[in-house]
């Protein structure tokens, strides 16, 4: 007998099909050493039988070809027949016997590239579309299914390993290699799900396609946006409250571990880095210099990138403990880290430093005048980065994209999860709503703006005074409104007279305007909507102030 108490399962019959051809000849030229037979597909088949390996086509196992441009060709009993009949079953031994149906000891599968192909600029849908692979999971799981008998490869990263083995056991595996193969097999297929699932998700909150709009159910069916996790799938079995909610009965929770951390937020806290599927951002920016980043580094260098991406004009974000010490907009990078610096040079230090546009010598020069933890840009002039690298405690990130996060983001709770998705909102001159005697100029206006996108970064209760292009001063996080605005006010080390002020939320009484005009500003902007905005209105009135309504509010929590 081939399969012993020891669990050994002698591997006779493999079927290969694989997009990642990394390392699959010598692979395959290695299992037919040892006289397993090799049925494969298409290219793969072809990759083989060019580097002279006998090879047998599926479509020779199914008596069918493959058709409609490779969609159809291992979806057939006589492949997942083979692959998840039961051994030891008498019944499924005869049914196999009756039609004709070989048994599969092995499946090596990689998946269509869909992560790579959607990452690229200007994909359409229906060039991702043609990347989700089918037949290639649905093999996956038929053979994980039944890993007492069938060993299923997804990783090129396997095969050395696994040539060892069955060199060691005369062409035999362990079942603990089984199932530690069967393990990672649906985890595969979850990732490569949750890629799928968070690009649709995408897609279906932008721009409008036949896809999308073709019916509810297949909205909310892809809709599961997922970050891969090492073997934990978590279900949120709460319904929607409503059929016009854009999220899923269910969602899968799915991270993929990048590598471990010193610590978390403590030294007495464990921590790692993970990354979400089939999303780009801060857990795949380049370490080019310095230290490997901490946990907080990683919070802290998000809330500053997030920050200058909402920007289109060069910028630059000073950040310490998530909220901006400064933030600058200049004709280039030197002009905006002067300006954010200016706002607070005492908070600046050991601050988090981020560009949106790359970074020259001079900005190089001007950042390492003081000690930074981190500068995170999309890319350095040589110059630059050696002046840079002389810090050796300066952490030099390059991120791979200019741009905002999009999609979904939660927010553990005990025993939950929240869901929401993120505040990608741009508020623009002609949202504004004028409700003072005075109109505000248009310099007040380009100020206000400017100070309402660094506000809606800021933790609540946030209050941020700024000139045009530069920060002034910052109130963050504090329990009321009214401190908030007396600590940016107090915190300032530039004049806050002819300053704007931004308020993340309504002012729910005149006394924060009252206390903000003490100090010399000339305008206000704040979404509106409290019970008392006709006595706040008043009070601007009464101080010679301008004040806008946006109608939307920024929390950060």
């Amino acid at each position: 007998m081939s399969e012993h108490s020891n669990g050994l399962r002698q591997i006779k019959r493999a079927l290969i099909s694989v997009s990642d051809k990394t390392g699959i000849v010598e692979f395959a030229r290695q299992l037919r050493t040892i006289n397993v037979e090799i049925i494969s597909t298409g290219g793969t088949a072809q990759t083989l039988r060019d580097a002279g390996i006998d090879v047998r086509d599926v479509s020779s196992l199914t008596g069918f070809p493959e058709m409609m441009d490779g969609r159809v060709k291992t979806l057939h009993p006589r492949v997942h027949g083979g692959l998840l009949a039961l051994r030891d079953n008498a019944e499924h031994i005869a049914a196999m016997q009756q039609h004709g149906i070989e048994p599969l000891d092995m499946v090596v599968v990689n998946l269509y590239p869909f992560e790579s192909t959607v990452a690229r600029e200007g994909v359409s849908l229906e060039e991702a579309i043609e990347q989700i692979d089918i037949g290639g999971p649905a093999m996956i799981r038929s053979a994980a299914k039944n890993w007492q008998s069938v060993a299923v490869i997804t990783s090129t990263e396997s095969y050395e390993p696994l040539l060892a083995e069955l060199s060691r056991n005369d062409g035999q595996l362990t079942l603990m290699t089984r199932a530690a193969l069967a393990r990672t097999a649906f985890l595969t297929t979850a990732t490569y799900d949750a890629a799928v699932s968070s690009y649709l998700l995408g897609e279906s909150s932008g721009k409008t396609t036949d896809f999308q709009t073709s019916g509810r159910g297949i909205v909310d069916a892809m809709q599961a946006f997922s970050n891969l996790t090492n073997g934990f799938i978590k279900q949120l079995p709460e319904a929607p409250e409503s059929d016009d909610s854009q999220f899923a009965h269910f969602t899968e929770i799915s991270l993929s571990k990048i590598s471990d951390l010193r610590y978390g937020e403590n030294p007495h806290q464990q921590a790692a880095l993970y990354e979400t599927s089939g999303d780009h951002g801060l857990a795949q920016a380049e370490l080019l210099s310095g230290k490997e980043m901490s946990f907080n580094n990683y919070v802290d260098a998000d809330a500053a990138w997030q920050l200058v991406c909402d920007y289109d004009s060069t910028a630059c974000a000073i950040i310490k403990h998530t909220n901006p010490a400064g933030v600058g907009l200049g004709n280039d990078v030197t002009e905006a880290y002067q300006l954010a610096l200016a706002t607070d040079p005492v908070s600046a230090f050991g601050g988090i430093v981020a560009f949106n546009r790359p970074v020259d010598l001079s900005a190089a020069q001007e950042a390492t005048k003081i000690f930074t933890e981190v500068i995170i840009a999309p890319g350095y002039d040589p110059a630059a980065l050696d002046t840079l690298k002389t810090k050796k405690n300066l952490r030099v990130l390059r991120m791979p994209s200019i741009k905002s996060a999009t999609g979904v983001e939660f927010k553990q709770i005990s025993g939950g999860m929240l869901m929401q998705t993120r505040d990608n909102h741009r508020l623009t001159k002609d949202d504004l709503k004028v409700v003072t005697s005075r109109t505000p100029t248009d310099e007040e206006i380009e100020a206000l703006l400017f100070a309402w996108t660094v506000c809606k970064h800021t933790k609540s209760n946030a209050i941020v005074y700024a000139r045009k292009g530069q920060t002034v001063g910052v109130g963050a996080g504090q329990m009321s409104r009214i401190d908030s605005v007396k600590l940016g006010a107090m915190r300032a080390q530039l004049p806050v007279a002819g300053s704007v002020l931004a308020s993340d939320a309504f002012f729910p009484f005149r006394d924060g305007i009252d206390e903000a005009a003490k100090h010399g500003i000339t305008a206000v902007i704040q979404p509106g909507g409290s019970v008392r905005d006709e006595e706040v209105i008043a009070a601007a009135n009464e101080h010679g102030l301008a004040m806008v309504f946006t109608g939307i509010r920024h929390f950060k929590h």
